[in-house]
């Protein structure tokens, strides 16, 4: 069995590391450099860092903060937030990144996805789906959240595997930042519908809420408040997995 990750995430808007609920009330948790230093050195599998602003600012992903983090940190990281094209891509992946996360541009674009597939091969590319429970279904929204989408996110996470990406991020708005724990029927939903690894996002509060998504059927988890804030760390997390008998890296 593949190993399970454990992934913390970098929110940035302003240049620096924030974190709010619901993708509101944004409050400050650091410089995006040194968190992601802090990280690295704790043993995280992978980070995420999604320049949430860039898309609602109609701009691109900052690549001066991208080099920055891969000058810092020896461990694989993905980026994510006003990437539009094929060229924007190969930007940010020159700058360092190891994947590229897209998001609005995708739902705006879809053939997008094969695009950068074919360019850079599957591997590279997430597909962020941020989902909001409306009108009794989980809609797929856009634009940071600010926008709902006719989409459904078990039939859209399809038809991004089929065009050809390597890896879905799922986010539950409803549960962001909120400490509850992961919307399980969720991610039990897209998980059970794909075969690409899921990666969990949206909601842990305790190192349970991390199992639980494992057990949902999440190949990662990834998380923000629980390690910005020093809630918990990344070796007690990988430990607590490990004595669960979840196969974690050493």
């Amino acid at each position: 069995m593949l190993a399970r990750r454990i992934i913390p995430c970098l929110d940035v808007a302003g240049g620096r590391v924030v974190k709010g609920t619901h993708f509101e009330s944004l409050r400050d948790a650091g410089d995006p450099v040194v968190q992601a230093s802090r990280y690295d050195a704790d043993g995280a599998d992978e980070l995420v860092l999604l320049d949430i602003s860039a898309s609602p600012e109609g701009r691109r992903t900052t690549l001066e903060m991208v080099s920055h983090v891969a000058e810092a940190v020896f461990v694989p990281f993905t980026v994510g937030g006003g990437i539009r094209s094929v060229q924007d891509a190969g930007a940010v992946l020159r700058a360092g990144a190891d994947k590229i996360a897209v998001n609005t541009s995708a739902v705006r674009d879809p053939p997008l996805v094969s695009q950068l597939a074919e360019s850079f091969g599957s591997q590279c590319v997430v597909v962020a789906v941020d989902v909001k429970r409306t009108g009794g279904r989980f809609a797929v929204m856009v634009n940071g959240g600010r926008e709902e989408t006719s989409l459904e996110a078990t039939e859209w996470c399809r038809r991004m595997e089929a065009l050809g990406a390597g890896e879905i991020l799922l986010t539950s708005m409803d549960r962001d930042g909120t400490g509850q724990g992961y919307d399980l029927p969720l991610l039990k939903q897209v998980s059970g519908a794909v075969s690409l690894p899921v990666i969990a996002s949206g909601g842990a509060g305790r190192l349970a809420h991390l199992a639980e998504a494992l057990e949902a059927g999440a190949h990662g988890v990834l998380a923000a408040t629980i390690f910005h804030y020093q809630e918990s760390s990344l070796p007690r997390a990988r430990a607590y997995l490990r004595e669960r008998g979840y196969p974690v890296r050493p």
